[in-house]
């Protein structure tokens, strides 16, 4: 049978989550097919259909799914899922809030985060804060699966995918879209990041944090990011924090700043490919995982790279 990849997107362009997805989708074996679900995502769906390894797009337009709402995009992935073997969504805010439903109402067992295809039924995913590695195996007819985009490359471009326009569900009647505040920044998104440069509770307060870190940051074209603790004593918003109860990132270079490397936020960037560590404390665990490690007061270190760049 084939597989279902839950496309996101804004409407007009793909997002990278989704690529990601594809990668693993293509692992499990069988014909991929993109679902976008939108309103006006004709855009979207040309972009999906360029995916190299998609074999249809399905677009399903509609002012009812413009939003994402979870009981409408649910709806919609339950409308096509008696001809799936798999049905995948990124581990992401929005992956994470549809799937949950799709496999209560399959009343399959959901496979969460996994990180690697060991076959059409067998996965692997992290458990522990990344600890151990547990290797799940699904007996279920069809195979809910949330993708942490982390572990799998992005599917590359080259394809040329028929789209195939299917009918939208009916609004479900249970929520609706108040508003959407979102946070407006000149620099990279912090899961695409391909650096990132993060601080933590060491920097002492909020003007320390963007005082230190902004120039790094501007000089390596990174984004920026925080541990719970900095986030937790007001530092920095919400959603900069790196971690297990916040962003997995997997950045070519992480620079942490500060951050002592509790298992929290090992958790969400210890695969990245290289970790460089600033920490005045020999014993922080952040070195654990360094490759490179320099024990030094970030408030003299920091400035000098700096300048050295």
């Amino acid at each position: 049978m084939a597989i279902l990849v839950i496309a996101e997107h804004d409407n007009a362009t793909l997002k990278g989550a989704t690529l990601n997805t594809v990668t693993a989708a293509a692992a499990c074996g069988g014909d991929i097919h993109v679902l976008v679900a939108g309103a006006g995502a004709q855009a979207a769906a040309a972009a999906a259909a360029q995916v190299a390894g998609v074999a249809k797009v399905l677009l399903a337009d509609a002012p009812t799914l413009a939003d994402g709402l979870a009981e409408n995009l649910a709806a919609q992935v339950l409308a096509l899922a008696p001809g799936y073997s798999h049905i995948l969504f990124a581990a992401t805010a929005s992956g994470k809030n549809v799937a949950p439903r799709v496999a209560a109402k399959l009343d399959v067992a959901q496979l969460s985060d996994i990180t690697r295809v060991l076959s059409a039924d067998t996965f692997e995913r992290p458990v522990y804060a990344g600890n151990a590695i547990a290797t799940v195996q699904s007996a279920d007819a069809v195979k809910v699966i949330t993708v942490r985009t982390t572990g799998f490359e992005a599917a590359a471009s080259g394809g040329a995918a028929a789209v195939e326009s299917i009918a939208a569900v009916a609004d479900a009647g249970k929520s609706r879209l108040v508003s959407r505040a979102l946070s407006k920044s000149d620099r990279p998104e912090l899961t695409a990041a391909k650096v990132i440069v993060s601080g933590g509770r060491a920097l002492g307060s909020p003007s320390k944090f963007a005082e230190v870190l902004t120039p790094l940051a501007d000089k390596l074209g990174a984004a920026i990011g925080a541990s719970r603790a900095a986030v937790d004593a007001g530092y920095a918003p919400n959603d900069l924090q790196v971690g297990q109860t916040g962003k997995i990132v997997a950045p070519q270079l992480y620079v942490a700043c500060g951050i002592s490397g509790a298992i929290q936020h090992l958790a969400g960037m210890k695969d990245s490919k290289v970790v460089v560590a600033i920490n005045k404390d020999p014993e922080a665990p952040i070195f654990s995982v360094a490759d490179y490690g320099l024990e030094a007061d970030l408030f003299t270190a920091v400035p000098a790279l700096v300048q050295a760049l």
